[in-house]
């Protein structure tokens, strides 16, 4: 029987972030309205939850913008790929101007910005908020789903960096 390597002997908190940093994880843009207008921000903690009702969680941190998604009633989940990361680097940036002219966006009819350029926009509801240490968990109900079809490699977040995939591994059953 093989015994399992002890864990080195830092803070949980540490070995947690790096953990995660290691993990790669799809990238997102979130936007919705706040009381200044429109505001948005990179995610990478987005996740299916249910498929019925359809469902997705994603937290957020600080910040004006996450502050104002947190207490959104609506906002809009836009999935995007490779050929956005400029759009993705800009929505991570809290100092670089979003919603510009030059960015392909527009108003909803519901009052959510839409990313133009996303290959999915996911309209959804939020139906919970857990307060959890610094973030905020939320969990929201998808009420309409508009597809953008793409070519666009998908993009990954890796290790405090953006990374597209070019080549597919296929699934052992």
């Amino acid at each position: 029987m093989t015994h399992p390597k002890p864990l080195p002997s830092e803070p949980v908190g540490e070995l947690f972030r790096a953990a995660f940093r290691a993990h790669p994880a799809g990238v997102s843009i979130v936007t919705a309205t706040g009381p200044e207008g429109a505001v948005g921000l990179t995610a990478s903690s987005v996740a299916s939850v249910a498929v019925d009702p359809p469902t997705l969680a994603f937290s957020v941190t600080g910040g004006r913008s996450a502050s104002h998604i947190a207490a959104a009633q609506t906002i809009v989940v836009h999935l995007v790929g490779a050929d956005q990361v400029e759009l993705v680097r800009t929505f991570a940036d809290p100092a670089a101007p979003r919603f510009t002219d030059a960015m392909d966006w527009e108003v909803l009819p519901t009052g959510e910005p839409l990313l133009k350029e996303a290959i999915w926009a996911l309209r959804c509801e939020i139906i919970h908020r857990a307060p959890m240490g610094g973030s905020v968990l939320l969990a929201a109900r998808v009420l309409d789903i508009r597809s953008n079809p793409s070519a666009s490699a998908p993009l990954v977040y890796h290790n405090r960096e953006f990374h597209t995939l070019f080549q597919s591994v296929s699934a052992v059953a």
